[in-house]
């Protein structure tokens, strides 16, 4: 399994270094988010590529990382499609002067590329084990499918309110944003957990640190931390939204 692992990590270093590359010449370091979505699948596919026999679990894993992962970078491509660089690293690139584009390296992509291989150990252990499908992997499939759809209503739904023209100094209140003010975070997180249960059935209960570190990352470090620092500059009505909508978790919403 050690093989696998620094097979996968090998691949993810690649496609981070490539990535670095052409961020680079595009002087835009947030094509990483579109990457970050394909660390993922490039790994599983190794994992589940260097085993002599998959199992149903290593192809059960594979398929949803594939629908997760090709849905996600597609979505974030498009959005970002024509536009300058993300604000975030807009204003990394201004703290890191001068020669950002030798810091990007490590402060962006190589970073990027730890998380991506941490992140991912349940899909190394789905992808590598012989274990027959269990009552656990169904249970799995079901929270990565629920959260995959969660996600990608609350994208959708978030889209459609973008194209109205006197959105820009609103705030989403509606669909899935009136019940928390992340839907699309949550979903993720969900996502993660699922894949957890697959590894958990393969025997992996080690593996918890991959759902863990994202979890963190959703709710202390790139998601809803930094996200909302930023909205509620820009949104004068978004302190009310905060005191009326769960900020992960869905629930009802409250009184203000």
């Amino acid at each position: 399994m050690l093989h696998s692992f620094l097979s996968g990590l090998a691949v993810i270093a690649t496609l981070a270094v490539a990535t670095w590359v052409v961020s680079i010449i595009k002087r835009d370091a947030s094509i990483v988010d579109s990457v970050w979505f394909i660390l993922f699948l490039a790994a599983a596919c190794s994992y589940v590529l260097q085993q002599t026999e998959p199992s149903p679990r290593a192809w059960l894993m594979l398929v949803l990382v594939a629908i997760w992962a090709l849905r996600g970078a597609i979505y974030i491509t498009a959005r970002n499609w024509g536009q300058e660089e993300d604000r975030r690293y807009r204003a990394i690139r201004k703290r890191n002067q001068p020669n950002f584009a030798l810091k990007s390296f490590y402060l962006v992509f190589l970073l990027q590329a730890v998380l991506a291989s941490v992140v991912s150990l349940p899909l190394l252990v789905a992808g590598s084990g012989a274990q027959p499908l269990l009552w656990l992997d169904y249970v799995g499939a079901s929270i990565v499918i629920f959260g995959f759809t969660f996600e990608a209503i609350g994208d959708w739904q978030l889209a459609l309110f973008k194209r109205a023209p006197d959105s820009s100094d609103k705030v989403m209140d509606r669909g899935l944003w009136r019940y928390t003010r992340h839907p699309n975070y949550f979903g993720e997180c969900c996502v993660w957990w699922g894949f957890y249960l697959l590894a958990l059935a393969a025997g992996g209960w080690w593996t918890i640190v991959g759902p863990l570190v994202m979890t963190g990352l959703l709710l202390k470090v790139s998601g809803v931390a930094l996200l909302e620092r930023d909205i509620a500059k820009r949104r004068s009505d978004y302190q009310l939204y905060v005191k009326q909508t769960n900020a992960f978790i869905p629930g009802p919403r409250r009184a203000a």
